[in-house]
């Protein structure tokens, strides 16, 4: 790779590492979150959202209901909630969200039941995040690989991507990662050493036709359980563990005490 082409990856790879702050800096994302509340058909309070919270069953998929006092409003989908019983659902993995002035609380299904996560710019956690140390982005770890689609899918999976270093083949499974794309999660020899020791993931882009497809390792990021324990992440099968140091992309976290 040339000076120059050297210059424009290491650019590229900049900006991409700085949206990425920005969003993990985001005053409703993940660092965020203050807690993750799982609903019962009981009502309950919570000191971090408005309104008395309760699961509903809706047939084979979940709902929720929230009661909100006298005083106590919510804003969904651009309609303003007050006091009564207000029902959310049926509910997925994505679930909903609604505002509570400059906080949002998100409601949510997770293995047939709900959760209500709350998120607030004020969060102790956010103010506490220092940045994400990454390996220095390196050429080498833009990987050329094969996709071997599944002739149909096993449970989310779609396929495995192929790849091949120091004369060994390695083979690691993928889910879709929508509009094409394939979404991988990995551990390595740095997994639990310099890197979060669950799993990362990385996101690659469409394969070609023929199957070809490049595993740009600088871009491999951490899963948002390495920044909260309020997060419900899947872990990596044992198939996608790779036998060397990746040593490429996203560090654990810095966090101050």
């Amino acid at each position: 790779m040339s000076d120059h082409a050297e210059d424009a990856f290491a650019a590229a790879w900049r900006a991409w590492h700085e949206a990425r702050e920005q969003r993990l800096r985001d005053p409703r994302g993940w660092l965020a979150v203050t807690a993750i509340h799982w609903l019962s058909r009981a009502p309950r309070r919570f000191d971090d959202a408005p309104g008395a919270w309760s699961a509903v069953p809706l047939g084979d998929a979940v709902g929720a209901t929230v009661t909100l006092d006298d005083g106590e409003e919510l804003t969904h989908d651009g309609a303003v909630l007050r006091a009564g019983a207000h029902r959310l659902g049926p509910l997925d993995e994505r679930g909903t969200t609604l505002a509570s002035g400059d906080a949002v609380v998100e409601v949510a299904e997770r293995d047939g039941r709900v959760i209500v996560r709350p998120r607030h710019p004020d969060s102790s956690h956010l103010r506490a995040y220092r940045g994400t140390p990454c390996y220095p982005p390196d050429p080498a770890w833009v990987l050329p690989a094969r996709y071997a689609p599944y002739p149909s899918p096993r449970g989310e999976a779609v396929g495995e991507v192929v790849l091949h270093r120091a004369g060994s083949e390695h083979r690691l499974v993928a889910w879709d990662g929508d509009q094409g794309c394939l979404w991988i999660l990995f551990r390595d020899q740095t997994s639990g050493v310099t890197t979060y020791a669950a799993n990362r993931q990385l996101l690659t882009d469409p394969p070609t036709p023929d199957g070809h497809v490049v595993l740009d390792l600088n871009r491999a990021t951490n899963m948002p359980c390495a920044y909260t324990d309020f997060a419900t992440c899947p872990v990596a099968p044992a198939t996608n563990v790779l036998p060397f140091a990746v040593e490429a992309g996203e560090q654990m976290p810095l966090l101050r005490p």
